[in-house]
């Protein structure tokens, strides 16, 4: 894919998320929680665009071991901020 043409679809793909999240939140009548839940979705598609279009993550001889560095810093990620929830969660009911 030509980079212009790359770069323009990941534009609009962007803005089309951000405004999809806006309306979500503004305009619906969904709970605080859902509404939540559907921007963090929204928000980790936007973060692959980003990371393919603009980034070039996948692209060049050196590309797969760049994805796979991304895909093991996210399990690092989700790893250390759900197990802090978790302990955090856990000593908390031990208090009350």
């Amino acid at each position: 894919m030509n980079t212009i043409v790359k770069h323009t679809v990941g534009f609009i793909a962007s803005i089309v998320l951000t405004l999809l999240a806006v309306f979500v939140t503004l305009y619906t009548n969904m709970t605080f929680h859902a509404k939540t839940t559907i921007i963090f979705g929204f928000a980790f598609i936007q973060a692959a665009v980003q990371l393919l279009m603009f980034m070039h993550l996948t692209e060049g001889k050196d590309g797969q071991v760049q994805s796979f560095k991304v895909i093991f810093a996210i399990i690092i990620t989700l790893v250390t901020v759900i197990g802090t929830y978790w302990v955090m969660q856990g000593g908390h009911s031990h208090h009350l």
